[in-house]
């Protein structure tokens, strides 16, 4: 009975070993854009400005996540950039901190203007330079008068970017993921998501992509049972485009 179990456990480990070697290779990296390839640190002088501590930057961020899930969640919507302002007058109730609209502004400001991460153009070359193709995908919505990653001046390195603004859910809702699958015209096992927030990476998994992991300052792996991991963890970009390149090129 032990051995007709133990063979039962190798078949089940052996299928998998299987499926996986059989898997289509992801070909398109689908990046997330704020923290992921732009500096979100450059909104923090604001927040010393304001509570005299740089930190509540990571506050406001957390707080922005978790309304806007809570909006995709209960059904109404509206844009990143507006529930952040929300958050950041919310914050100032909290903390007793008086919040003006040059603030307010001063924040949309930093938001539209955030320098790329220094190691991002690299990362970047080595991934095209193996052959992936490269788009993006993020919560903010596309702006008339000014692109984040023209600003930034890496908007070149992407063949398209996608705004959640579209179908009106915020990552990491399926909804989102699917969107970007269907308008590339691939299946979702052809993407891998690259992102420094481990709750993109969970959602682009759940329908079946790939997703890499970069751990910048604030953001590690989620080590618990039952839920996705991501196959690729590195501090930096040019780390996960290396494991990314041996994995899958």
């Amino acid at each position: 009975m032990a051995g007709e179990v133990l063979s039962s456990v190798e078949r089940s480990l052996a299928d998998d070993q299987i499926t996986k070697m059989n898997a289509p290779a992801p070909s398109i990296c689908v990046f997330d854009v704020n923290e992921t390839l732009l500096d979100i640190e450059f909104i923090a002088p604001l927040f010393q400005r304001l509570f005299g501590d740089r930190k509540v930057l990571r506050e406001w961020f957390g707080q922005l996540i978790l309304y806007s899930d809570a909006i995709t969640l209960s059904g109404p919507y509206t844009t990143f950039f507006t529930l952040g302002q929300g958050v950041l007058k919310m914050l100032g109730s909290i903390h007793k901190v008086s919040v003006t609209e040059a603030d307010v502004d001063e924040l949309r400001t930093r938001l539209l203007t955030m320098p790329a991460h220094a190691d991002v153009p690299a990362g970047l070359q080595q991934l095209k330079d193996a052959g992936f193709r490269l788009v993006t995908c993020t919560n903010s919505p596309p702006d008339p008068q000014t692109s984040p990653l023209k600003h930034a001046g890496i908007d070149g390195w992407f063949e398209r970017s996608f705004s959640i603004d579209r179908v009106r859910r915020f990552k990491p809702a399926p909804q989102v993921y699917h969107m970007v699958a269907e308008e590339l015209g691939v299946a979702p096992a052809a993407i891998c998501m690259v992102a420094a927030h481990v709750w993109d990476t969970i959602g682009a998994q759940s329908i079946g992509c790939s997703g890499a992991l970069i751990a910048r300052p604030g953001n590690a792996p989620l080590p618990v049972d039952g839920l996705p991991q991501p196959q690729v963890v590195a501090p930096d970009l040019p780390g996960v485009a290396t494991q990314m390149i041996r994995l899958w090129r």
